[in-house]
């Protein structure tokens, strides 16, 4: 069963109890094991993670044989999608869908996390990974927490000053905040290291720094400072909006657990909270298989091309169950998600 709106959480709750809770998700997992979906495709990672590196190998190739010229920035909008590849690449490492081993995958998510884009690795597991233990629990997931924006009625009534100006107008402030996500990950990044351990700390830190340095060398040795400048912020504001775009389908406007209220199981916790986007092989790719979001929360070590095999086992597991099953296009995704952070803004705007 798919709909396009988010499912009430009342209907989610009848006629379940906590014991049946805690056996819907076993079957499931039992048949995806059987059917040999939670192994890893060491093969198909290889290969796209050759093609995304020989890609940003060609694009640093031809900005510094393009020189001193304002048509290198067009550079940047290539520079940018892969970019957000590399990411999604380091997304599936720290859930540990590319390898076994935690160091392999470690070692893969800080090549393409701090290394290739200056995003911490251990900051980012360790937000994401409190996210997944409980999406969209406005007192567990960070992902929902108050900060630029808001996601309750209680968190916009609190708001003071500028910040109740932004709470406002956050669903028209939304993609153009997008705009600066690029930068802000690089700043909670470093702003991270003082919370690791200390060896953790060196390598993170090391890494970032050399990201930094070789970041600003390439483009400061092929173009003069304002150029280099504009190119910068061209390719960060482009970067953050791509993933912003991605990850913003996924949660906003879902069901959002009653901190005081019944607990879920991990089927509802994870399929209630997720929303998925239809689409084929080219939504597959510009979201990096994160449209398969019920999936993925369901079976996060899962590796990425499974996603959509493993879907019709879910999709008909909750019908079975009579379980609301979210899926809708990517622009009502989005629309979905603005419409929740207008009606929460309300709080904040005069009677």
């Amino acid at each position: 069963m798919s709909q396009a709106t988010a499912p009430s959480i009342s209907t989610a709750r009848v006629g379940a109890t906590a014991q049946q809770q805690g056996s819907e998700f076993t079957p499931l997992l039992r048949k995806v094991r059987g059917q040999g979906l939670l192994e890893r495709r060491k093969g198909w990672y290889a290969r796209m993670i050759s093609v995304n590196l020989l890609a940003l190998a060609a694009v640093v190739t031809g900005f510094v044989l393009a020189g001193d010229t304002w048509w290198t920035l067009l550079l940047a909008v290539p520079l940018a999608v892969l970019s957000a590849r590399t990411a999604y690449v380091g997304h599936d490492a720290g859930h540990a869908q590319i390898a076994v081993g935690r160091r392999a995958n470690r070692a893969i998510g800080l090549l393409h996390g701090n290394l290739l884009l200056g995003m911490s690795y251990a900051w980012w597991n360790d937000k994401h990974n409190r996210h997944h233990a409980n999406p969209n629990h406005i007192e567990k997931d960070p992902d929902v927490g108050a900060g630029a924006l808001v996601w309750t009625a209680e968190q916009a009534a609190v708001r003071r000053g500028f910040a109740r100006w932004v709470t406002r107008h956050q669903a028209w402030l939304f993609f153009p905040m997008l705009l600066l996500e690029g930068i802000a990950l690089k700043v909670s990044s470093v702003q991270d290291l003082r919370r690791q351990p200390v060896r953790e700390r060196a390598v993170e830190g090391a890494l970032l720094a050399l990201h930094m340095a070789g970041y600003a060398a390439l483009l400061l040795t092929c173009l003069p400072v304002g150029k280099a400048v504009a190119f910068a912020l061209l390719h960060q504001a482009l970067f953050g909006l791509h993933l912003g775009m991605a990850f913003a389908p996924n949660h906003k406007g879902m069901d959002m657990p009653d901190p005081a209220g019944e607990r879920w199981g991990h089927l509802r916790r994870q399929v209630l909270t997720s929303r998925n986007v239809r689409g084929g092989p080219v939504t597959d790719w510009f979201l990096g298989g994160l449209n398969y979001q019920i999936e993925h929360h369901l079976f996060p070590n899962m590796p990425r091309p499974h996603l959509r095999l493993v879907q019709p086992l879910v999709r008909d597991h909750c019908r079975d169950l009579g379980l609301p099953y979210a899926e809708t296009g990517l622009l009502d995704s989005y629309r979905q998600g603005l419409r929740h952070m207008h009606t929460v803004g309300g709080a904040a705007r005069p009677e």
